[in-house]
């Protein structure tokens, strides 16, 4: 089963399973992709997982080395030390799990990233087909570039659990799956399990961070997608993230953050996402807000989603038009410019951070203003406007 991390547009297409996307994080409802020249190493996206193999859920990878630099280190400078105004983002001392990296090219590399270069220790939670591949490529330092923080050094995993959220507790799991080669060799990778793990292994976590779907027909139009596939994509895409806050808030401490990622096809048609992943999406922003009353009155956890825009990762690539989605974004959101990962991290490490410390139960936009948008602006019904164009 694979679960599409969540990156620029959440889903996935063909197992029904949740991939931990890029566990290395140094850094998630499918969102689509992260930079076209990065170099993601295969399926299942960190974010959004897509496709059996590959995680949908864009991690992060920014176009370019110099940009990661530039939209971090206003968060690095604070973790190290604290700005003249007294006024800092620091996450020292603080400890995350990520759910849903299996790769450095999505939303969920990008997020644990941005949370390394606040301080914060990072854990992550990644597929078990995909951790083989995963903790290679990161001992051979395949994903050293990508690693580098502000500061010049390299963001450390203190640890890489495998995971597929799709299973509560090991009798959920079917005996097909439990002999399946891919997942010979590990253990304890059911949600209730893995919260257990890093109990035993580090006693508590302060931020809990959700990074997976995945939509085995995603592809298909809703008036065709099967009754398996769309409780499928529920599963994987909305419920895991419930499991996960109900298996994990037990470790949380008091004045956690807890967060997901989203996509605006959760209120808004977005033709060709499909396979009950629009409908996921609107659960997800639901539980959102449910979870953080819940959350907020028992332990003291806030709760709250990002919806992202499209992102150029190899598991957005999968659906076929995660170019069409960013050309759209360019076109007609008010600010036009390609979104990064980065940004998307950025704001987790806000939300995660004391300054986010009243914000709980809302979705927030990280798309370049497009969710405000009510028409296409590119359109040639208004081609006669006098329409405000970014400079050259």
């Amino acid at each position: 089963m694979a679960v599409a991390a969540a990156c620029s547009l959440q889903f996935t297409a063909a197992r029904p399973s949740i991939i931990p996307a890029r566990r290395v994080l140094g850094q998630a409802v499918g969102h689509v992709g992260s930079d076209p020249n990065a170099a993601s190493w295969i399926k299942l996206s960190s974010a959004c997982h897509t496709s059996s193999l590959q995680p949908f859920q864009c991690n992060f990878m920014s176009s370019s080395a110099k940009t990661e630099r530039m939209v971090t280190k206003a968060m690095s400078e604070a973790g190290e030390k604290q700005s003249s105004s007294g006024l800092s983002l620091n996450l020292k001392g603080k400890r995350a799990f990520i759910a849903g990296v299996a790769d450095d090219n999505g939303y969920g590399w990008a997020i644990a990233k941005s949370l390394a270069a606040a301080g914060a220790e990072i854990l992550v939670g990644t597929w078990v087909p995909a951790l083989n591949i995963f903790e290679t490529s990161l001992r051979r330092g395949k994903f050293d570039e990508s690693r580098v923080l502000p500061g010049g050094s390299l963001m450390e995993i203190t640890k890489v659990y495998p995971l597929d959220a799709v299973y509560d507790n090991r009798e959920d799991v079917p005996e097909d799956v439990k002999a399946n080669k891919r997942y010979a060799g590990s253990s304890n990778w059911t949600v209730k399990e893995v919260a257990e793990s890093v109990k035993e292994d580090f006693g508590s976590i302060d931020v809990l961070v959700h990074s997976l779907a995945n939509g085995p027909e995603v592809t298909k139009p809703l008036l065709e997608t099967s009754r398996k596939g769309y409780l499928a994509a529920i599963s994987a895409s909305s419920y895991s993230y419930v499991s996960l806050l109900k298996h994990f808030l037990p470790i949380m401490k008091p004045g956690g953050s807890s967060i997901s990622l989203t996509y605006i096809a959760s209120e808004k048609i977005i033709p060709g996402y499909g396979g009950g992943m629009s409908s996921a999406k609107a659960a997800l922003e639901s539980d959102t807000r449910v979870l953080a009353f819940e959350a907020g009155r028992k332990h003291k956890v806030r709760v709250n989603t990002i919806s992202a825009g499209p992102l150029r990762s190899r598991a957005a690539k999968a659906i076929g038009f995660i170019d069409m989605m960013i050309d759209y974004s360019l076109a007609n959101a008010p600010l036009q410019k390609e979104l990064s990962a980065d940004e998307v991290g950025n704001t987790a490490a806000f939300l995660a951070s004391p300054l986010a410390s009243a914000i709980t139960g809302a979705v927030i936009y990280v798309d370049n203003g497009l969710n405000a948008m009510g028409v296409g602006v590119d359109s040639p019904i208004f081609k006669d406007l006098d329409i405000p164009k970014a400079n050259a």
